[in-house]
């Protein structure tokens, strides 16, 4: 009874500043919540906001308020130290959205939900044209030569906005050789390449020699044999690259071209290409590597936009014959 009568007997602006400062607690924590949680407006604009690299959370909620994304950079940089966790911001372009919340802008910067560029690399596109490609996507800084034929995976690539094309290029270089060290370690005793370089050269003639799945294995078997059997390859790929560097030719192969000695030409040069003709997909390299097991040597296009395969020099030609009379009559 005697302490009840201590609190009943308080002075009145006691109990008013206990209410209020109750009050003005339960406020914050509701204001807290609601700038941590809220959602963006709908229909809210995106808001591109550059962090540069090695920012402080200080910095970048400056950076913040300047772009109208938060209302208190003071405010944003208490919060996210109390409500945070040890992981440090990332660097680079990102789209905020106008009132979004304060715990999901700190999650991205944390995260390095970054704004990306797509960059599709299709299976069998040559060097010159890799850097053609990088070197056209917008928002990426400076700009890269072709690089060493037969040294990039083709995939399709994401790069944050503002990355450098030479970084992108090297994640596309880099992934080749993850993507063939994997996969030579599997490699079956049928193949005929000995190295890892050997096994993207052939990989690329055989990428080069068709667009049907389907004939990789087959087409790489054929090759195998040839090699094996000290034949020429004779691929028309081979002539082609050095004259465009792997570009289509749009045109038919000059007598020329197939006369040519240039290191690349397989009419005339015994085994090999002194180097990749373009960069093999992932399917290509393994079809080198695991070649399907056949008695084939020859293959010629059979006019669906597959090959007619054959063992012997006179099915070839019978072949032959056929497709020329496809061409004949489709006035090719």
């Amino acid at each position: 009874m005697a302490a009840g009568a201590r609190v009943a007997g308080q002075p009145r602006w006691v109990v008013w500043g206990a209410v209020l400062s109750l009050l003005a607690m339960l406020t914050l924590s509701l204001w807290t919540a609601t700038m941590w949680r809220r959602a963006p407006l709908p229909g809210a604009d995106r808001i591109e906001v550059e962090i540069p690299r090695g920012a402080s959370i200080g910095q970048a909620a400056d950076i913040l308020e300047k772009a109208g994304v938060v209302d208190s950079s003071e405010a944003f940089e208490l919060l996210a130290r109390a409500l945070g966790d040890s992981r440090e911001i990332q660097y680079g372009t990102y789209g905020f959205f106008e009132g979004e919340g304060w715990g999901s802008i700190l999650e991205r910067l944390k995260r390095g939900d970054t704004l990306i560029v797509r960059i599709p690399i299709p299976e069998g596109m040559p060097s010159i044209q890799v850097a053609e490609r990088l070197n056209a996507v917008g928002r990426l800084k400076g700009r890269v030569e072709p690089p060493a034929e037969g040294t990039v995976l083709p995939a399709t690539y994401e790069a944050k906005i503002g990355e450098t094309r030479a970084d992108v290029l090297k994640r596309m270089q880099q992934a080749m050789t993850e993507e063939l060290d994997r996969q030579w370690e599997r490699r079956s005793e049928h193949t005929a390449v000995k190295t890892k370089d050997e096994a993207v050269i052939l990989a690329g003639i055989v990428e080069k020699e068709t667009g049907d799945p389907s004939e990789r294995r087959r087409i790489a078997g054929l090759y195998s044999n040839r090699l094996k059997q000290g034949m020429r390859l004779q691929a028309d790929p081979t002539v082609i690259y050095p004259v465009t560097k792997g570009k289509p030719l749009q045109r038919r192969i000059r007598q020329s071209e197939l006369r040519a000695n240039n290191g690349y030409n397989t009419y005339v040069r015994d085994g090999l290409p002194q180097g990749p003709i373009t960069n093999p997909g992932r399917e290509s390299i393994a079809a080198v590597l695991d070649p399907e097991v056949h008695d084939y040597l020859y293959m010629v296009a059979d006019g669906t936009g597959g090959h007619a395969f054959a063992r012997t020099y006179e099915e070839h030609q019978a072949n032959v014959a056929n497709w020329r009379q496809i061409r004949r009559d489709r006035g090719i």
